[in-house]
């Protein structure tokens, strides 16, 4: 049922941020965040100072020291960067909210610093925003790898069983290499970890109870904050929601390559309709398919890069899921229309940019086995069938980055019990974490789980206009809960 609306239509142009794996992290990478001098006081708070980020004052920096291992708290520790802005008034200061940021890679000093439209005015002015850099990323002991080792990817389109096997060894030797560059943190990425940071950063805030907004994979990080410390939750937001319970290889990556699908689904047929669309009257597939033969044979020129060939994987993975992400047909219609109208380039073969070092983090989550060769080329052909406009997906390529990686944090069903109402969110058209997974979430929180659906496309949906931003402004500051079932139209795309 949809919320009447409570403010004049306004829309926030940061929608999503965060990338969930698959295309996510083609499209984001470990992000630099800005320099953190400040340290936690002896007392075990935070001690702010103003971040080194002159072109956007106002918001403060801090360090928060925490165990690498925390099954061996008193070992080694490690200082997680922590950014917050404070809340911009007037009225009531709830709190702190502390958002869970995505990728995995992405930033949330970077968020807080420079990326603070992405919340709402009525949150700005009622919390103070606080975020931070997960171990392994930005400015908290960040995973770092042999730069020319990581050019060295063998290709994911994999022809055989040696090179399957050549796969294997590559992975192997590229763990070596991170382990012995990032130190001991490199074995102690995986999300539980990160719960016990977040609840040691909701103690250094000061907050009885933790107020959270996790978006992408940075919902993997409040669902299981929520398993780990359900009485601790105040109020938790999940948007563009990622299912951990999802048990194999093939129905991961079934699930993905059908979101993934739907999007380009819904982009034909918006272009079929819209007077705007820069491929109107002609046959949207064909030209796409045109352009992936092109690419396929190194002759189509990457528009960021002129004179240097896009590879299929970059064109399925940057160029459309980019679009796909900002719910932008319009842009997405004019990149093809004018990748189609370009002048071939001479054949040559093709690189895809290699997986950031943030890989290990997933690893650490997700239980993805391939047996050998025979099991990758039948997954490769159900993705393919599933997804036909859409070749080259990401996911099969990060089940191929975590072939013989231990995973600390394998999936399961949620129990959440004695948890409050959480707010799972999510587009019915997301590219990235299908509709499907925010369902399945909502009914493993049971009675806590309450979906809040927006009708529309791409990956992040709480800004989508004033129905969904007035429906969870009052969840998070008033603690009033939607009616279950509740909807919200679509914007124009």
């Amino acid at each position: 049922m949809p919320l009447r609306d409570r403010s004049a239509v306004r829309r926030i142009a940061a929608r999503g941020t965060a990338m969930a794996v698959g295309a996510a992290i083609a499209v984001s990478g470990l992000a630099a965040a800005p320099a953190v001098h400040a340290s936690p006081s002896a007392a075990g708070g935070l001690r702010w100072e103003p971040c080194e980020a002159p072109a956007q004052p106002g918001a403060e920096c801090a360090a928060l020291s925490v165990p690498v291992d925390w099954a061996h708290p008193d070992g080694p520790r490690l200082d997680l960067a922590v950014a917050r802005r404070k809340a911009t008034g007037p009225g009531a200061h709830v709190g702190s909210m502390v958002f869970g940021p995505g990728g995995p890679g992405d930033s949330g000093v970077d968020r807080v610093v420079r990326g603070i439209s992405r919340f709402s005015p009525e949150v700005r002015r009622r919390f103070d925003i606080v975020s931070f850099d997960p171990r392994g990323v930005g400015g908290s002991s960040p995973v770092t790898c042999s730069g020319d080792l990581l050019a060295q990817r063998p290709s994911p389109e994999l022809k055989s069983q040696a090179d399957f096997d050549a796969t294997m060894a590559y992975n192997r030797r590229l763990r070596a290499d991170c382990r012995a560059r990032t130190g001991p943190v490199f074995d102690h990425l995986d999300t539980t970890q990160t719960v016990r940071d977040l609840d040691a950063l909701r103690v250094a805030l000061g907050e009885r109870k933790l107020t959270f907004h996790g978006s992408s994979y940075g919902t993997l990080l409040g669902a299981q904050y929520a398993e780990t410390y359900p009485r601790r939750v105040r109020a938790m937001v999940l948007e563009s929601v990622m299912d951990h319970s999802v048990p194999t290889a093939r129905a991961f990556l079934h699930a993905e390559a059908a979101t993934a699908e739907d999007s380009f689904q819904e982009f034909v047929k918006w272009c079929d309709a819209a007077a705007d669309c820069a491929l109107r009257g002609r046959d949207v597939r064909a030209v796409w398919q045109g352009l992936l033969a092109r690419a396929g044979r190194g002759e189509l020129e990457d528009p960021a890069k002129p004179g240097t060939p896009l590879s299929s994987s970059d064109l399925v993975n940057k160029i459309a899921f980019r679009k796909f992400y900002q719910a932008d047909f319009a842009g997405l219609a004019t990149a093809i229309a004018g990748m189609d109208a370009s002048k071939p380039l001479p054949a040559s073969p093709t690189s895809t940019a290699p997986l950031p070092p943030a890989t290990p983090v997933f690893c650490s989550d997700w239980r993805l086995p391939l047996r050998d060769y025979q099991e990758y080329a039948s997954l490769v052909a159900m993705t393919n069938t599933t997804a036909p406009d859409l070749p080259h997906l990401l996911p099969i390529q990060m089940a191929l980055a975590c072939l013989g990686t231990p995973t600390a944090n394998p999936q399961h069903r949620l129990d959440t019990h004695g948890a409050p109402p959480i707010l799972v969110s999510n587009a019915l058209h997301d590219p990235a974490t299908g509709y499907p997974w925010a369902v399945s979430v909502a009914r493993q929180l049971g009675r806590s789980g309450v979906l809040l659906t927006y009708e529309g496309h791409g990956h992040g949906s709480v800004t989508s206009g004033p129905c969904m931003e007035n429906a969870v402004d009052s969840y998070l500051t008033d603690l009033a809960v939607p009616p279950r079932g509740t909807s919200c139209p679509a914007l124009p795309s």
